[in-house]
């Protein structure tokens, strides 16, 4: 057997692995981010006094990002397609989990989190859009969940910064609880930087 046709065999392998081999009626698999990590006091009061109150807009992204269906990649055989699995999930869309867990940080560490509604109770506002959430797989025995973002704050309809944030995590098994786990964590590393830029901004004036 050549090495091409093993490593084609393998390929095929993985894919009946991780997106096809579940059998006729097996149920969906539906995953989320989990609860939150566990926050130190002193960030909380570090980041309450020094942000304030933010009015936190809804992740926005690629229209890949707007269903709840969960994709991995295969770096090695091809890292243009994405490959759906078949019987696992997320509970809502990924830009839908990234405000909420967003959210839910800034909430944590102290600051005052309002919606778009309240626009007239703050002239601050957080506006973030993912460019990148996905589990990729370097071989067929591990795969990263990388998630990168861009972060822009506004104050009276003025852009004031913006930042981009990246996070790679290992997944810890080669498969969507895996990949779920490692965007999870991803995504909170991301929100840990997040707060910390924001904490270090200029106050309003």
């Amino acid at each position: 057997m050549t090495t091409t046709i093993r490593n084609a065999l393998m390929i095929a392998a993985m894919a009946v692995t991780l997106g096809a081999c579940a059998s006729k009626g097996q149920p969906t698999a539906q995953y989320d981010f989990g609860p939150l990590p566990a926050a130190t006091s002193t960030a909380s009061e570090a980041a309450s006094a020094s942000i304030g109150a933010v009015i936190v807009a809804d992740v926005s992204g690629p229209a890949s990002l707007d269903t709840e269906r969960m994709h991995y990649r295969l770096l090695y055989s091809d890292a243009r397609q994405s490959r759906p699995y078949a019987y696992n999930q997320w509970v809502s869309t990924p830009a839908q989990l990234l405000t909420q867990r967003m959210k839910a940080r800034l909430s944590q560490a102290g600051v005052k989190v309002l919606s778009t509604t309240d626009a007239a109770a703050s002239a601050t506002v957080l506006r973030m859009e993912v460019e990148d959430f996905a589990q990729n797989f370097d071989s067929a025995t591990s795969s990263k969940g990388v998630v990168r973002l861009r972060a822009s704050v506004f104050r009276n309809h003025r852009l004031v910064e913006q930042k981009a944030f990246s996070s790679s995590v290992s997944a810890p098994s080669a498969d969507a609880a895996g990949g779920a786990s490692a965007l999870a964590d991803a995504s909170d590393a991301v929100a840990a930087e997040l707060i910390t830029w924001l904490a270090a901004l200029p106050p309003s004036k």
